[in-house]
């Protein structure tokens, strides 16, 4: 099965969260109303400085995906 990078979602036991789930490496879950991110991948020190620029891309292109994927909505 392909995944797409991005994916939102929500729960209700969170009510004012907003989540995306990026399925690409480094994959992890952005909860946007508090910025908290919950990693799926275990890091070594090796992996520090492409994780710091990886961290940094994803999770604008998360945030992006979320406003393009709302602009949606209200068209």
């Amino acid at each position: 099965m392909t995944l797409p990078k991005f994916i939102l979602g929500d729960n209700t036991e969170y009510p004012n969260a907003i989540f995306v789930i990026h399925t690409e490496f480094p994959r992890f879950i952005i909860n946007l109303e508090n910025d908290e991110v919950e990693w799926f991948e275990d890091f070594d020190a090796d992996d520090q400085k492409e994780l710091e620029t990886e961290t940094e891309n994803a999770i604008k292109e998360a945030t992006e995906f979320y406003d393009a994927e709302i602009a949606k909505y209200d068209e």
